[in-house]
Formats: C-alpha cells, structure tokens, sequence
C-alpha cells in the first residue's frame, strides 16, 4: 500500500504491533493454567530478552531493509501460526524469536531483494543456525501456507489503520486469548475472500 511508504505510518504500526503483542504475551504469562499444556519449541528462550518487543520491532525494522508491506504480512504469518499451533501461544519467551522469523519469511517471500539467514540472525541476536531451525519450524508450523490474498492485505492494513486512527486498546479480558483467538475475535473478518476472482488472484511480489 502506498500509504505504508509514508514515513509517519511505520513507526506508528511498529508502535502498534508491538503494544498488540505486548499485551497477548504477557496475558499468556499469566496464564498459568494454559502454561501445563504448551509445549516448548525451538522459538522459546531460556530467559526472556532484556530488550522490548518494540525496540525489537524497531531494529528489525532499521536494518532488514524490507519492503513495508512485509511486516502487514509478518502479521498475518503470526495470525496463521498461532490459529494452526494453539499449543504454541505467544509469551515472553518466544515472541521475539517468532518476530524475526516472521518477517525474514515474509521479506523472502514478497521482496525480490533480500538478505539471507546469516544477516537477520545477526539482526536479531541469535546465530545462523538458530535462525535456519527458526525458518523451518516457522514454515512447518504454517503448514506452509504463505500466500496472502490482495484481500487479505487489504483486511488486515484496514484493521491496524483503525485501531491506529482510533488508539483503541485490545480487549484482553479473557487473559487465555493466543494471539490467533484474539485477532479473530478482533478483526471480525475470515481470510477467505468474498470475490472468486480475489481468490485467483495472489500478492504482488
């Protein structure tokens, strides 16, 4: 979207995002009850990073050099993961790891241009083997289902453009929300496409 080469959007989605998963980690924290069931996976951490998710965010951002649109569909990558892995919530362990996955995956899949495995794990503190297991997991854990619909975008950049115009709070009341729960009861709209035609058709890479 041309509205995302705007230097004021990024740094307010970044700012967005990273309140959004803020919240759903650390309400999957206290979820001790939904803790006895997760189980752990290459993306947790032994001890959760000292840096924030949104000063994570944001070096992502300074250094992978990715397109915008990239981290709209890193946001639809994590919706997908953990909608498909319910056992896998996001929490304070592992949301960073799946940050860097997320927009890695998302960069090789819509740039034509990008860095490779060795370079984001340096950019995100972690070494090039942990980032070649992250990818796999990541890919594995999405079934492999990268392709994002022009309407699927569209639905998710229209979302973050009104929570970001309106600043409202997510709504995390029932603290057992996973990040896929709490979007899909959020963004009230399904991924399937109300046009045949939009089903054809995939993203501009």
């Amino acid at each position: 979207m041309a509205e995302l080469e705007s230097p004021s959007v990024m740094p307010k989605l970044i700012s967005f995002l990273s309140s959004l998963l803020k919240r759903v980690a650390e309400s999957n924290d206290l979820n001790h009850q939904q803790q006895l069931h997760q189980k752990i996976s290459v993306f947790h951490g032994l001890t959760c990073p000292t840096i924030s998710i949104q000063s994570y965010l944001e070096r992502i951002f300074k250094y992978a050099n990715c397109s915008p649109s990239c981290f709209i569909v890193a946001y639809v990558y994590l919706d997908r993961f953990t909608q498909r892995q319910p056992s896998l919530p996001i929490n304070s362990f592992n949301v960073h790891r799946l940050l860097i996955t997320s927009v890695m995956v998302a960069a090789k899949f819509m740039d034509d241009l990008y860095y490779n495995n060795a370079y984001y794990a340096k950019v995100g503190g972690i070494t090039t083997i942990e980032m070649n297991f992250l990818e796999v997991d990541f890919l594995f854990g999405l079934g492999f289902h990268l392709n994002v619909t022009p309407g699927t975008f569209q639905a998710y950049c229209a979302h973050l453009q009104r929570e970001m115009l309106l600043m409202q709070p997510l709504n995390l009341a029932d603290s057992s929300l996973s990040l896929g729960k709490s979007l899909k009861a959020h963004l009230c709209f399904n991924e399937d496409e109300s046009s045949s035609h939009q089903k054809q058709q995939q993203l501009a890479v």
